[in-house]
């Protein structure tokens, strides 16, 4: 089983440096061109484009750019609600730049890296972590040989560290995203996981965009 997994393009939320978490918001002029760069580079890939199947998150950026992937490969987009972001609590909706000024203690405590600890109204590192991994182990259970998952950074990237090792070589040289202390993964980027293992062969590819 192959999983191309795909983050969404750039958000209106991303273009204004809100936290976005499961807050719905569409894709940005700029995210709507990522998601037709990447919709040709997978319809310019044979083995891509032979995918059985193509799955979203339900949040409306991911749906955005998986619509655009599904249309370049005559694919139907299915829905899997558990591919959602964290929730990131009271920290949605607000500027990344004013959190330590608003939730000077809460941001503290996540900054610290503490795995457990819950954003108020949210989800912790942890939780989201399995969510993500069984997310994508559900997924890969079906029968198709080969799919696309469009999804989150958030998700995907802590997924991937729990699945394969946050000292994983693909991983451990991607550097951080600011405050999650995850994973760097680009708007639009493509990483590929393959199952049984399961072993990531290739992660945050953007030569594309």
């Amino acid at each position: 089983m192959q999983q191309i997994l795909i983050r969404h393009g750039e958000s209106l939320s991303n273009r204004e440096g809100r936290v976005q978490g499961q807050v719905d918001v569409d894709l940005s002029e700029c995210g709507r061109r990522q998601a037709e760069a990447v919709a040709a580079w997978c319809w310019s890939q044979p083995e891509i484009v032979a995918a059985e199947e193509l799955w979203s998150s339900p949040l409306r950026r991911a749906r955005e750019t998986a619509a655009v992937i599904g249309a370049a490969i005559g694919k139907p987009v299915q829905i899997a609600d558990n591919l959602r972001e964290l929730h990131a609590g009271i920290f949605q909706g607000h500027l990344w730049d004013d959190l330590a000024i608003r939730f000077p203690v809460e941001v503290a405590r996540w900054q610290s890296g503490d795995v457990d600890y819950q954003i108020p109204e949210g989800e912790s590192r942890r939780q989201l972590a399995q969510r993500g991994r069984q997310a994508l182990e559900a997924l890969a259970a079906r029968a198709a040989r080969r799919m696309i998952v469009v999804a989150h950074g958030g998700i995907l990237t802590a997924a991937l560290s729990l699945l394969v090792g946050r000292d994983h070589p693909l991983l451990a040289d991607a550097g951080e995203r600011p405050f999650t202390r995850l994973p760097a993964l680009a708007n639009c980027s493509v990483s590929e996981l393959v199952w049984p293992g399961p072993e990531l062969v290739r992660f945050n590819e953007t030569g594309h965009i």
